[in-house]
């Protein structure tokens, strides 16, 4: 069990490594990344499931997730014993990736005013604050991410030649593009929380607050999505 419990902390904090410092690289001022935008943004957080699932899949079956460790959980596939260990090694992992983002870009956090920008690279947020409709864009999202996450796992193609990380990457760049617009596509309450303390405990020039009445979204609406998305894959694959 503390092979799987450093496996989820490694790859969920290689997700933030990437996902939060190519978000930092466009943010924040004096960067060779600014302005680069949600295509740069996107490709990022990709890159980094990707990667995280390649490091940490033979050990720990790589959810890196607490949405898909519940959703497989909710469906008989994972124990409900081994669910606390997971999650709270995905919040540190994400966590650590925060911080460890936060001291690459040490020197741009002054050179940034906007609060709001420095949040950003941290947590998520709403274009338009209307939590029903948040709430429902992060449960679509993390519903398709894992009834489709799900299939591609059973495929034996994707399988036998080692594709499923990439065509995960591939499936998180898609919801980026296609669904990161209203809220920023958390999709996994690990990703938004973790980085979000991060943000309330680390001394950032000029931050402002942390922003915790949003904060329950990206975790309530990313676990009934991902419930929902395994149920129907239940239904449609397992019968």
């Amino acid at each position: 069990m503390e092979a799987k419990f450093i496996a989820e902390m490694i790859g969920t904090m290689i997700i933030l490594l990437f996902g939060s410092g190519v978000v930092a690289n466009v943010l924040l001022n004096k960067t060779n990344g600014n302005n680069g935008g949600t295509f740069m943004i996107t490709l990022g957080w990709a890159v980094g499931v990707l990667l995280g699932i390649y490091a940490t899949a033979p050990i720990s079956g790589a959810h890196l997730n607490p949405a898909v460790t519940i959703a497989l959980a909710s469906i008989g596939q994972f124990p409900w014993a081994e669910v606390p260990i997971y999650i709270a090694a995905q919040f540190l992992g994400a966590f650590i990736g925060a911080v460890l983002v936060y001291l690459a870009y040490l020197n741009q956090w002054e050179a940034t005013e906007d609060p709001g920008l420095k949040l950003g690279v941290f947590s998520t947020a709403p274009q338009i604050r209307n939590y029903p409709a948040n709430l429902l864009t992060e449960m679509i999202g993390t519903f398709i991410l894992v009834f489709v996450g799900l299939a591609i796992g059973i495929s034996e193609t994707a399988t036998a030649t080692g594709l499923n990380p990439l065509l995960w990457g591939f499936l998180v760049w898609g919801l980026g593009v296609s669904f990161g617009g209203p809220t920023g596509y958390a999709i996994n309450p690990a990703r938004d929380l973790g980085p979000r303390i991060a943000h309330f405990l680390l001394p950032i020039a000029g931050k402002g607050k942390s922003d915790w009445a949003y904060s329950w979204v990206p975790v309530v609406g990313p676990v009934i999505g991902g419930v929902l998305g395994a149920f129907l894959y239940k239904i449609v694959y397992v019968g």
